[in-house]
């Protein structure tokens, strides 16, 4: 059974020399055992909380992602046995027709600093009406109601709409920087629908190509999906809360666990395995999203 390592985060004040990627150094900004706050955001105080993001901003060295969308309904190579069988195309394809027709629901961003500050916000969308009948799959939207806590008559009541979020995320100071490094679990489908956000709805790229393109203009080369680094650790579970369980973590604050909570334990667990297990070479993981290239 995979044992996290006894100490795997420094006190800022202690912390060993960072190490590299690329021009950019790492520092240790938090530890994972402080409970990380989540700032849950409607159309009412979007403004007040994006000045709060915007002056973290300035300093911010992480950032992880998380999107909430309802589901699945084109699935990528009909009839294949195995998911790992399939071509980067037939993969990116099912992601694209998914994104494309699908209204994402909430968005999560946790955000770390050079000297220690952690914050993070949750997002909620105002755009999805299941009722209306907007393309969803029914059990993962009813398993985000009733086992995550999402409220859908308050995002349809009190959401943000996507252009505004969109408008808002664009000038929030985090996006088309190459000083920061940013994290997903399983993030395939989470950086689609990040993009679809920020462009205001627009359709992705035609092809896998075209998409890590817009992914590296948007938020850079430095790009790490935790669930492509915790499939190498031996006896890793699989699933994020599993990992940040296996890992020692604390669970986000003043939060179900939708995004933001997700976004909290996807910065946790990067940081203790890129320090903890990794020693801080992860080269190999730079750009890689599970569920999209075939490695």
């Amino acid at each position: 059974m995979f044992r996290p390592p006894a100490q795997p985060f420094w006190h800022p004040g202690a912390m060993p020399p960072p190490f590299y990627h690329g021009a950019a150094p790492l520092g240790v900004p938090m530890a994972p055992h402080i409970g990380v706050p989540v700032r849950t955001v409607w159309a009412a105080n979007l403004d007040a909380e994006m000045v709060s993001l915007r002056a973290l901003a300035a300093r911010a060295r992480f950032i992880a992602f998380a999107v909430h969308y309802p589901g699945v309904v084109f699935h990528a190579g009909a009839g294949a046995a195995d998911h790992n069988t399939l071509t980067e195309g037939q993969r990116y394809a099912a992601i694209k027709a998914n994104a494309d027709a699908l209204k994402p629901l909430q968005v999560g961003l946790a955000v770390a600093t050079h000297d220690g500050r952690c914050l993070a916000w949750e997002f909620n969308l105002s755009g999805f009406d299941r009722a209306g009948g907007d393309p969803h799959d029914a059990g993962s939207v009813e398993y985000l109601v009733k086992a995550r806590g999402m409220d859908l008559d308050a995002h349809r009541a009190r959401g943000i709409p996507a252009g505004r979020l969109a408008g808002a995320l664009g000038g929030c100071g985090l996006l088309r920087r190459r000083d920061l490094t940013w994290i997903c679990y399983a993030g395939a489908y989470h950086a689609a629908y990040l993009l679809k956000v920020v462009t205001g709805g627009l359709p992705l790229p035609g092809d896998v190509a075209g998409f890590l393109a817009a992914m590296q203009q948007l938020v850079g080369r430095e790009v790490y999906d935790v669930a492509r680094m915790a499939r190498d650790c031996p006896d890793m579970p699989v699933g994020l809360e599993r990992v940040a369980g296996c890992l020692g973590l604390a669970p986000a604050l003043d939060s179900p666990r939708l995004a933001g909570a997700g976004a909290v334990l996807a910065l946790q667990a990067f940081l203790s395995l890129v320090f903890g297990v990794f020693h801080g070479d992860v080269n190999m993981y730079r750009g890689l999203l599970q569920g999209l290239q075939v490695t």
